[in-house]
């Protein structure tokens, strides 16, 4: 491989790792505009609601970590690239201005970031419900 191509690679996991990250606010934000718009209280639709999210939520953390793994594999692959002894494409160059730009977030605080987006979902989804029950309640007792 050469030097370019495991750019693009690195990129291509990038921009990967990126829609992961887009189809998850894009999610977020459905099913929290579902939630902020149901106007009775059911607890069993809300319950099922968080159950698959949390499905969606654990697979889509799956694929942000195998794409982050890809990512840091492209990387090691990157600074190691030895350039031929000529280099006429001047990797050298390319190299010393690019690399110090290519620093990926580690995993460990990726997935805290979306484990506390989950959990903040899910409480989000709840405290509609809870807000729902306490509306319908006072309704009742208004009349």
């Amino acid at each position: 491989m050469t030097y370019a191509e495991l750019i693009q690679l690195y990129f291509e996991r990038s921009n990967a790792l990126q829609w992961y990250w887009t189809l998850y606010v894009i999610v977020i934000g459905g099913l929290l505009a579902f939630a902020s718009q149901r106007q009775r209280a059911d607890p069993l639709t809300t319950a099922l609601v968080t159950v698959l999210f949390a499905f969606f939520a654990f697979k889509n953390m799956d694929a942000i970590a195998d794409t982050s793994r890809q990512r840091f594999a492209a990387l090691e692959l990157v600074k190691k690239f030895a350039p031929p002894p000529a280099d006429p494409l001047g990797v050298a160059q390319a190299r010393a201005i690019l690399e110090p730009t290519l620093n990926p977030p580690e995993l460990g605080g990726v997935r805290n970031f979306h484990y506390a987006s989950d959990a903040l979902t899910i409480a989000a989804l709840w405290a509609m419900e809870l807000r729902r029950r306490r509306a319908a309640r006072e309704a009742v007792a208004a009349r």
